[in-house]
């Protein structure tokens, strides 16, 4: 049994919490012995008098490798609420439209901690994104900043999936499938539609949300890697079963066609008791990420840092990529080893969770972020280049004390209204580079002294 329950039917707290290992698993979990029905789905009648529900996370006729559902079997049907009515939407938004799209360079400072108590979905700033729910493609890109839990409020994205990236303070998010407890250099997956609580575990929090409008996020190939490496699928985690029975005048808000929607509800929604399928919550420590690089020259290019990839109807294209930059080994000699300059048919959204990022000495604080769309020239700033370039590279060098992650899409990134009048907006991140001056001398092969 993986709840504790008090005499009014209400879930007082999991403790330990238990989860499941593996990735894509199909997976059966009970909070109630012999809650999950044997030999069928949806039997004439439950045991426990439960309601059996389908929670489907793609369509029935996927293709048995990529299907995502679950069955569920919870004290009421998720049907049973009131009549949604828009709510004032504020700064979390599907809107990407709002001004035209630029090749400029875009970098901002980390997201202040509200002084007024401010929960996670009031919390949630829309800073770019790419597509629209509607067409199921693309990607919105936002920030979260809370004080406060949610307070007699339950929340579900029917827009999309959304993968959680706390950058301060610790997440426990209770869902409809679990409990997951959620920290920096961690990750969590909300799938489509799940109903869900944020509870604080610290004072304030602050991290950074993707909510993936297209296929549901999976591992990528690994190709010529082979069998084992990046992030290995036994260390993804999805809850056990829990729920609470409790009743009350509540709140869900919805996610809908890029707007929000609120509906009274006389009961909390995470009463499922039992379930048994792959389309489910998880979470992910980036720090066991396994690293693949280089052990001769150059470095292979930044797909070897994928975490987790969207496919696109274009085969080897992904519609978003989520990439990360861990503390790791660099052994290449003869080589600039800091990320090199490019520039890039697809467009990436980066923030920095912990330390430094090492192409990037200065400006680039941890909570803040930075757009570089698609063909829009960048790389290291100049003083890293001037270290990198005079570097010794006859001995490794052990990058440590960072983390930084990427959100990368084929499609245009489209900045906010509000990402661009923000007063955390660095007017002059283009600076960076200008110290570049020209090392070029015809009549040295080696015009960069050592």
């Amino acid at each position: 049994m993986n709840t504790a329950v008090d005499t009014t039917g209400t879930a007082t707290g999991v403790t330990p919490l238990t989860y499941h290992s593996g990735f894509g698993n199909h997976f059966a979990t009970q909070a109630l012995p012999g809650a999950l029905p044997q030999g069928r789905n949806s039997p004439q009648r439950c045991p426990y008098g439960l309601y059996a529900e389908q929670f489907s996370g793609t369509a029935f006729t996927a293709p048995r490798h990529a299907n995502r559902r679950s069955w569920l079997y919870r004290i009421r049907p998720a049907a049973l609420h009131g009549t949604f009515q828009r709510l004032e939407a504020g700064l979390f938004t599907s809107r990407f439209d709002e001004t035209p799209a630029s090749p400029n360079r875009l970098r901002w400072d980390p997201a202040p901690i509200p002084r007024e108590p401010t929960d996670f979905i009031a919390g949630v700033h829309t800073v770019a994104g790419s597509g629209s729910p509607e067409t199921q493609t693309g990607c919105g890109i936002h920030w979260y900043v809370a004080n406060r839990s949610m307070r007699g409020r339950f929340f579900y994205d029917a827009d999309g999936e959304l993968l959680i990236v706390p950058q301060q303070g610790r997440l426990r998010l209770a869902t409809e499938l679990g409990v997951i407890e959620v920290q920096p250099q961690e990750i969590a997956l909300i799938p489509r539609g799940l109903r869900f609580c944020v509870e604080l575990l610290d004072d304030a929090v602050r991290g950074y949300l993707c909510e993936n409008f297209g296929a549901p996020l999976r591992l990528p190939e690994l190709g010529p890697i082979g069998s084992n490496g990046l992030a290995n699928p036994r260390d993804f985690q999805t809850p056990a079963a829990w729920y609470e029975d409790r009743e009350g005048e509540f709140e869900l808000v919805a996610k809908f066609a890029g707007q929000l929607w609120s509906a009274p509800i006389d009961h909390s929604p995470l009463d499922v008791v039992a379930w048994h399928g792959n389309n489910a919550p998880y979470k992910y420590d980036l720090r066991r990420f396994n690293t693949i690089g280089s052990i001769s020259y150059d470095h292979p290019d930044p797909s070897i840092f994928v975490v987790l990839q969207s496919l696109s109807d274009t085969p080897g294209v992904a519609a978003l990529d989520f990439v990360i930059f861990p503390p790791r080994w660099l052994a290449m000699q003869d080589t600039f080893r800091p990320p090199w300059f490019h520039r890039n048919i697809a467009s990436e959204f980066m923030g920095l969770i912990h330390g430094v990022y090492d192409a990037k000495a200065e400006g680039f604080a941890p909570g803040g972020a930075s757009l570089h769309n698609c063909m829009s020239a960048h790389g290291p700033d100049a003083a890293t280049f001037a270290k990198a370039a005079r570097a010794d590279t006859s001995q490794p060098l052990h990058v440590t004390d960072t983390m930084a992650f990427m959100f990368e899409t084929r499609t245009l990134i489209r900045p906010t209204r509000f990402a661009l009048e923000t007063r955390q907006l660095q007017r002059d991140y283009d600076r960076c580079w200008q110290g570049l001056r020209s090392n070029f001398d015809p009549q040295r092969i080696e015009a960069i002294p050592r």
